[in-house]
């Protein structure tokens, strides 16, 4: 009974993780132009970015989004050094950033596929 009942919450987070996360990937990308300023809304702007980011990463795993999570964890880490230091991107972590981002808009697409797939 209570095995069902975690199946239950765990299929309604997967459901809510699922729906949200192509969203907050295009956020991001579309806040990576706007974060290589040292500007208070580009310190916004990675401090928002990173905290979508670490939530896809800390999520995955646990609602079968392994390798999504792990795409994220690489996101993340190219902005973790701004985030720490309340400052904008470099160009070139500007350019890292963009360059995780489509590789996890991508594994984050085969994962949905999958799901969709299998009924999920």
């Amino acid at each position: 009974m209570l095995a069902d009942l975690y199946e239950v919450r765990i299929a309604r987070v997967r459901h809510r993780f699922a729906t949200t996360l192509e969203n907050k990937i295009e956020t991001t990308m579309v806040s990576a132009d706007r974060i290589s300023r040292n500007q208070g809304s580009a310190i916004q702007h990675v401090s928002d970015s990173y905290r979508h980011l670490h939530r896809i990463y800390g999520l995955g795993a646990t609602v079968g989004f392994a390798a999504t999570g792990e795409a994220a964890h690489a996101a993340e880490t190219a902005l973790m050094q701004a985030y720490h230091e309340k400052r904008g991107l470099t160009e070139s972590e500007v350019q890292c950033l963009k360059r995780a981002l489509g590789r996890l808009q991508s594994v984050a697409a085969s994962e949905l596929r999958l799901m969709y797939q299998r009924g999920g």
